[in-house]
C-alpha cells in the first residue's frame, strides 16, 4: 500500500477550442513541437484529445500553478487563439502513478 508520502501534485489542463476557429495544419505542427519540448524537460506527463469530446488534455508536472499557467501560455494552440485553456491543481493519492513517484 502506498504511503501519504506518495501523494503527488500534478496540473491537469483542459484545451478548450474556440467556437469557430480552425487551427491551421502549421500550428498543429508548432504545438506538437512544443508538447515534445516539455517532454524532453520533463514536464510533461500524459498529452492526447479526446475521441468523444472536442477539448484535449494536458498533465504537467511543473512546480506550481503559475508555472503551468505560463507554459500553456506559450503554446502555439493558445498562442495563435484557436484554443484556451483551464488549470486544475491534482493531487494524486493513488494508483500506480502514486507509487512510481516523481
Amino acid at each position: 500500500m502506498a504511503s501519504a508520502a506518495a501523494n503527488l501534485t500534478y496540473y491537469a489542463v483542459d484545451l478548450i477550442p474556440v467556437e469557430q476557429r480552425v487551427p491551421t495544419a502549421d500550428v498543429i505542427a508548432q504545438h506538437a513541437a512544443f508538447l515534445r519540448e516539455l517532454d524532453d524537460e520533463g514536464k510533461l506527463v500524459l498529452a492526447g484529445p479526446f475521441i468523444d469530446d472536442p477539448n484535449g488534455l494536458l498533465i504537467l508536472n511543473c512546480g506550481d500553478r503559475m508555472a503551468a499557467d505560463a507554459i500553456m501560455n506559450a503554446d502555439p494552440l493558445i498562442v495563435s487563439g484557436v484554443t484556451t485553456f483551464r488549470v486544475h491543481t491534482w493531487l494524486i493519492r493513488g494508483g500506480s502513478a502514486a507509487t512510481k513517484g516523481r
